[in-house]
């Protein structure tokens, strides 16, 4: 989960070869001729835990009489690890993809329709954490784990404010960084100020996009007036901070801050404690975690949603039998014991009752349902490449830039980075 989830490099550009290779001319023979054959599928480093591999594994012998061969990769120089098995004869048979990344594969041909596993599996996906798999109105994935930001925060410091209960809203979030600035010698919030992410998120709850379509091309919309909103509800969360505003969360990691126990509330993933205790085992006792509140207390903030979708190659010559891996891996049984198990956000909302007990993972699941994520368009990856000119533009409004004239500064730069891929 520590990974960054946009691609560091063009996708789309280097995936031009796949859609050539043309589709698969042979899917498996149906039932019949599962019995003895070994399915290959690719995870990625600490998304499926041992228990889960096990168990998916034995029902997935019972049901088809063919065996599944798990290989973990590293998400280092993955893209270009899948763009090249996609464009190959052999590829393995069921990968799983980021779901920003998904996009950009299903764009070039590389993934199979899985219309038909989303009809018996996921007629109730959450909306939210099922948009990434499609593409162009065509499912090309499977949401399989997610992932958002939370309020992790120091209880003895909170206490020593008084503050009894935690914020249900925005404004008594805001009440309560006050109260920790007057009544203690804590900093209040640590917020650099590039935390992208978690601009991100309050963008998705402006209701606000970051391009549009313009002339059959994407543009930047960084100027919409929904996104200078977000950022100066950002800007009033920073402005409780000391946080250096030209970095963002991981320089220095924030975990390492405020695990020096001098801090209120950092906003971040629900591993961030964990760093945090690896720095400092004393700050254990003293952590605590809500969902980060919205505007109104019956609706949480927005939030980006991180995690992974499940894909089958277009070229593999197992797809059927690959669906049917789909459709015990996506079960109900195995999602809700992935979710127990890893304490990540499920693909319904109906299996979230197995986070009890992991309580940042329950900080983080009620603002799934009105989670989103970066646009889910091929050009996209190519904006987030350093330097992120939208970081650019988040110093700038916090060193005093109005924000409709920030978004000008660097929307050249987007849209010459979108024209990139068109």
């Amino acid at each position: 989960m520590k990974r960054k989830l946009a691609a560091a490099i063009v996708i789309a550009g280097m995936m031009v070869s796949v859609a050539a290779c043309g589709g698969n001319s042979g899917k498996d023979a149906g039932p019949g001729s599962w019995k003895g054959q070994t399915l290959t599928v690719w995870t990625m480093d600490g998304s499926a835990p041992p228990q889960w591999t096990k168990d998916v594994q034995a029902a997935f012998e019972k049901k088809t009489g063919a065996k599944v061969k798990f290989e973990i990769q590293k998400w280092d120089g993955i893209q270009q690890k899948i763009t090249t098995a996609l464009s190959e004869d052999n590829p393995p048979d069921v990968l799983e993809v980021g779901n920003t990344q998904t996009p950009a594969y299903a764009a070039t041909g590389g993934l199979a329709d899985l219309a038909d596993v989303k009809k018996e599996t996921g007629a109730d996906w959450t909306p939210s954490v099922s948009q990434s798999s499609v593409f162009e109105g065509k499912q090309y994935a499977a949401p399989w784990y997610f992932a958002n930001r939370v309020v992790i925060y120091n209880k003895a410091i909170w206490a020593k404010a008084g503050i009894t209960s935690t914020p249900k809203t925005r404004d008594e979030f805001f009440k309560d960084l006050d109260t920790i600035g007057k009544k203690t010698d804590a900093e209040p919030l640590y917020l650099p100020g590039q935390n992208w992410y978690f601009l991100d998120g309050l963008i998705i709850g402006q209701g606000g996009e970051l391009v549009k379509k313009q002339g059959g091309k994407y543009v930047s919309s960084l100027a919409d007036p929904k996104v200078s909103a977000a950022m100066e509800i950002y800007k009033k969360y920073a402005s409780y901070s000391k946080a250096p505003k030209d970095k963002d969360e991981a320089t220095p990691q924030q975990a390492t801050i405020f695990a020096k126990g001098k801090t209120g509330a950092i906003i971040g993933m629900g591993w961030e404690a964990g760093t945090a205790i690896q720095t400092n085992k004393s700050i254990e006792k003293d952590l605590g975690y809500f969902t980060i509140p919205g505007a109104t207390a019956d609706k949480p903030e927005g939030v980006f949603l991180g995690g992974s979708n499940l894909a089958v190659a277009q070229n593999s010559k197992k797809q059927s039998l690959a669906k049917e891996f789909l459709k015990v891996a996506l079960s109900d049984q195995y999602e809700g014991e992935l979710a127990k198990l890893n304490g990540i956000v499920p693909n319904k909302t109906s299996l979230q009752s197995n986070l009890k007990g992991n309580a940042a993972a329950e900080a983080a699941a009620p603002a799934a349902a009105g989670g989103g994520t970066t646009p889910l368009i091929p050009e996209w990856a190519a904006v987030e490449n350093t330097p992120n000119p939208i970081k650019s533009y988040m110093t700038a409004v916090l060193t005093g830039k109005d924000p409709a004239a920030a978004a000008k500064d660097v929307e050249g730069e987007i849209n010459k980075r979108l024209a990139q891929q068109n």
